[in-house]
């Protein structure tokens, strides 16, 4: 089972359009009804298409855990694999589901889950009667032998020693602390050991509840089957209550540097700023800001970094939002001895955003592209299916026409603006990964404090 953020059609893509766009009005849309116990079903048609996606999506991640059972979604989730009331034979349960075209799988991430299988259009039947039983009657088998398959899957994320290596850990960690949002998605090799069979029902009581789940189907399906099986599978969980998320903690002040001893032949170093959430009136400023950083080999961190000084072999660029906060970040890998010239480059271009204004043919050229990435989403039920699903447990529930028109509205004012407030010395954390000590970490203190970032 997979971890981490589920693949959305790019709900973090970035346009000016120009005659060759197409407008989404009437068609990359989605209908929504609602069970008596309160499951939200969303249909996206897509006649054109051979193949259809069903995902359930939850409101339950490590941010709805408490610190001593931190890791218990992620645990919850490999356990539904293991097998239901209606399908304890786990090799039946997934030769029926890929005997309809399907590949059973799942994902936990920070504020939600989501288990999703591609199916035939005329297998819907088949695909929903297993994701349903696994969900309401599974059988919490087997919890020792997978209790030990996640400590190895833990093993990804920390050194020989059992110390943190995972930059996006480390970095949720400077951003959040103690808070929830700062946890690990798989837990600690202390907590895993430590889940039992009374909290992993406590968790599945508390949160796989109507309320707290949305069903999205998507390809050349029809609303009036999907319903109908939706209440056939779904509609006996009980209705239950939404979740609520702590709210975060405020950005800390910065420059924040942490740097993490560990032998290897490159070093890793990610610089996170804060970012606001997709709600947030600003969020399509940060979208386009970071298509500019990195759209491509003629957008500005891999043309200045890579392509024009050599200094690493790749450079990237990303958001990561949750419903009440966000950052930006910047990441790549290079030889160790190079991690402070990288750090400075990247630097002098953020900082270049926030004291030129982009040029307007520059940003209308990410905004076209931006637009034409979610079209090229139409052709894809998954990332159909991710884009209307995720938004609708998140809560940020958005048509493509809108999100396009959002970020068409975005001048080269508010590019410079954002950057003017985002690209701060006292905003920026600085994680790297690689050789070195104490020495290292003050040389890349001193490195990030004579930065160009204002």
């Amino acid at each position: 089972m997979k971890r981490g953020r589920t693949g959305a059609a790019v709900r973090g893509a970035g346009v000016r359009a120009g005659a060759a766009a197409r407008r989404f009005d009437d068609w990359g849309s989605a209908s929504k009804a609602v069970l008596e116990n309160g499951l939200r079903v969303l249909t996206i048609p897509a006649p054109g298409l051979h193949s259809a996606m069903i995902a359930l999506y939850v409101r339950a991640g490590s941010r709805h855990e408490a610190a001593p059972a931190n890791g218990v979604s992620h645990f919850l989730e490999h356990l539904f694999f293991r097998g239901s009331a209606g399908w304890p034979d786990t090799v039946a349960m997934n030769a029926a589901v890929e005997s309809a075209g399907g590949n059973l799988n799942g994902i936990t991430a920070r504020d939600h889950g989501c288990y999703y299988t591609p199916i035939h259009p005329e297998e819907l039947a088949t695909g929903l009667a297993v994701l349903g039983d696994m969900i309401r009657r599974p059988l919490f088998r087997e919890m020792d032998v997978e209790r030990e398959v996640i400590l190895e899957e833990i093993l990804d994320e920390v050194d020989a020693a059992g110390k943190d290596i995972d930059s996006d850990n480390l970095l949720k960690r400077l951003a959040f602390g103690d808070h929830p949002l700062g946890f690990k998605i798989a837990g600690t090799r202390e907590t895993v050991r430590a889940i039992d069979l009374a909290a992993v029902r406590r968790h599945h009581a508390r949160f796989y509840t109507g309320e707290n789940l949305v069903l999205c189907v998507a390809g050349p399906v029809r609303e009036p089957e999907v319903l109908r099986l939706a209440e056939s599978h779904f509609g006996a969980l009980p209705r239950g209550r939404r979740s609520r998320d702590l709210p975060p903690p405020a950005w800390p002040r910065g420059p924040v540097v942490e740097h993490v001893s560990h032998d290897d032949a490159q070093a890793e170093f990610s610089l996170a700023f804060p970012c606001p959430p997709e709600q947030d009136p600003d969020y399509p400023i940060h979208l386009c800001l970071r298509r500019i950083l990195d759209d491509g080999l003629s957008s500005r961190l891999p043309f200045e970094v890579v392509e024009r000084r050599g200094l690493a072999y790749a450079l990237h660029a990303g958001i990561d939002t949750f419903v009440d906060a966000g950052m930006l970040v910047v990441d790549g890998a290079c030889a160790p001895a190079k991690v402070g010239r990288v750090i400075e480059e990247v630097a002098r271009v953020l900082t270049r955003l926030a004291e030129e204004p982009v040029p307007e043919e520059e940003l209308a050229r990410v905004q076209r592209r931006h637009r034409m990435t979610l079209a090229f989403s139409l052709d894809s039920a998954a990332e159909l299916a991710g884009w209307y699903g995720s938004g609708e447990v998140l809560s940020a529930p958005e048509g493509f026409e809108e999100r396009c028109r959002r970020v068409e509205r975005v001048t080269p004012a508010d590019v410079q603006r954002a950057a003017r407030e985002t690209f701060r010395k006292d905003r920026v954390l600085a994680v790297v990964v690689g050789p070195g000590g104490v020495r290292r970490r003050r040389e890349l203190e001193r490195c990030v404090a004579r930065s160009a970032l204002l």
